[in-house]
């Protein structure tokens, strides 16, 4: 049986895969991402350590302790505690909001329901493993079944969008101490300013895990047509297989 991805024929139909709202979102969360992240491991080399409860300095013990990042992977490109921190808190609430509007258009305009909800007898065993064989086999999905999110791809956005990401927000807004003052439970909702730190850093590098999945994926699937489809909404379909 062939499990080499589907290379779709030129003369195959160009159809919409993504609508402009999601494409718009996609790439403007990227890049505010990629601010967020950079510049958040250049705050983060200011104090290379991490922490539980509501304090934590040089002579507590830590439950991580890593060396500094390198220059080439924090924003600016050196140590500059002031810069990342310019940086960061310059992307967060483009980013906050974004991801509000992102949600308020999914729900409003049943792309939750029409695209990321599981249907019927998707999250059965048998199925999910079925899902889970076929993308070790890079077996991609082909005919119209490609332009439907799969069990994998619905579960992963799911919890990157309404859970990692709201995470994200709300765990930095703790970080926050003008935030601290305005809305006091947030501290106590994640268990102290320390714990919220390490749970803000845990959910950036599993982003960034998840991104970089994502990445191997599009290059797998055929990174021309999976790039269109996200660039100009177009899509060219791979042969439905017998």
């Amino acid at each position: 049986m062939d499990s080499s991805p589907a290379s779709p024929s030129m003369t195959a139909p160009l159809v919409l895969r993504h609508r402009w709202q999601v494409r718009l979102w996609h790439w403007l969360n990227a890049g505010l991402l990629y601010i967020l992240f950079t510049s958040g491991l250049g705050i983060f080399n200011a104090h290379p350590r991490l922490y539980w409860g509501h304090y934590g300095a040089n002579f507590d013990k830590p439950w991580l302790e890593l060396e500094r990042f390198g220059g080439w992977i924090t924003l600016p490109a050196h140590y500059d505690l002031a810069m990342s921190r310019h940086w960061h808190l310059a992307a967060a609430p483009l980013f906050a909001f974004a991801l509000l509007a992102y949600m308020l258009w999914a729900w409003f305009s049943r792309h939750i329901g029409r695209d990321l909800a599981f249907r019927s007898g998707e999250l059965a065993p048998r199925h999910v493993w079925q899902d889970i064989a076929d993308h070790a086999r890079l077996r991609f999905p082909t005919g119209q079944a490609a332009l439907r999110y799969n069990v994998l791809q619905k579960a992963s956005y799911v919890l990157v969008i309404f859970i990692a990401l709201p995470l994200l927000i709300f765990t930095g807004l703790t970080l926050s101490p003008g935030m601290n003052a305005a809305w006091p439970w947030l501290v106590d909702l994640f268990g102290g300013r320390q714990s919220a730190r390490s749970i803000h850093f845990i959910a950036a590098f599993l982003l960034a895990a998840f991104f970089l999945v994502h990445l191997c994926m599009v290059l797998l699937a055929g990174p021309a047509n999976e790039l269109r489809s996200i660039v100009t909404g177009r899509y060219r379909l791979p042969e439905a297989r017998p």
